[in-house]
């Protein structure tokens, strides 16, 4: 702890995360020269950002409220790889309020509160950006609950399940839940330049046809395989792809949204005679 003396005032104690060294700083140099291409290449602006038109096009829901710079607690559902990060960071920066960010995977309640305390002393409008919100048990869903109800915490969430089954009923009530879907091919093709011109690489048409297909309408998978592949092969083929990929990922979860999509592409698949349905 350190503390700020102020003449004629008590002496104001800082947490210990809140102070910057310069070790604090060339760590943080450090991580940013690491940093993935997905993350060197995230969209800032709405200009930037791709997919999702029918959240941030002319006169939707997520574009007026950053024109009219107001924000309020809600939930992205989509699918990984569609912009749910992106999206909320671009909000935060609209509206300048401080982001912070929380993967409920590992997360708790003194998390919680640390961000709580940041908040308070910052005095600025503050979003909690909450990752794999479904990922919350009850109680710490119930913890955050009055923060969201009283407006210190702007709470935006993200998660692959569906929200009415993993989301406690207060806390829904008090969000707005926006589905986000799967990029089409010609946004992946847009996805694909942008991390083809971030590493000064080329393309053949048909492998980047092969990479919006296997990548299925998940950016971030596209740019972390050209990443890897051009690292490892210094050119980019489907050879040199398919040698990064080794296997293709099928997107299923046993309980949640994937099982049952899997299950009805197989019936129609059966009844059209179509096994790439």
């Amino acid at each position: 702890m350190s503390q700020i003396k102020s003449e004629g005032k008590s002496p104001i104690t800082l947490p210990t995360t809140l102070q910057t060294t310069p070790q604090s700083i060339s760590q943080s140099n450090l991580q940013q020269s690491y940093q993935p291409l997905a993350a060197k290449i995230r969209p800032t602006s709405l200009d930037e950002y791709i997919g999702q038109s029918h959240l941030v096009g002319p006169n939707k829901p997520l574009r007026v409220a950053i024109e009219k710079h107001q924000i309020f607690s809600m939930i992205f559902w989509g699918p990984p790889g569609v912009g749910k990060t992106s999206l909320a960071k671009i909000l935060a920066h609209a509206v300048n309020a401080d982001f912070l960010e929380l993967s409920a995977v590992s997360a708790g309640k003194a998390d919680v509160r640390e961000i709580i305390d940041k908040a308070t002393i910052s005095g600025k409008r503050t979003i909690l950006f909450l990752d794999e919100i479904h990922r919350f048990n009850k109680a710490q869903q119930d913890y955050l609950l009055p923060f969201v109800e009283t407006g210190r915490l702007t709470l935006i969430g993200a998660t692959t399940e569906n929200p009415s089954f993993e989301v406690i009923a207060p806390l829904l009530s008090r969000c707005r839940v926006f589905v986000l879907r799967e990029l089409t091919n010609e946004e992946m093709d847009q996805v694909i330049d942008r991390a083809l011109k971030a590493v000064h690489a080329k393309m053949p048409k048909d492998a980047k046809d092969w990479l919006s297909a296997m990548a299925n309408g998940d950016a971030r998978q596209a740019i972390s395989m050209i990443e890897n592949a051009f690292e490892l092969y210094g050119t980019l083929t489907i050879e040199t792809l398919k040698n990064t990929l080794q296997s293709k990922h099928l997107r299923f979860d046993k309980k949640g949204e994937e099982h049952y999509n899997t299950i009805s592409a197989f019936i129609k698949s059966m009844r059209a005679s179509n096994v790439d349905a």
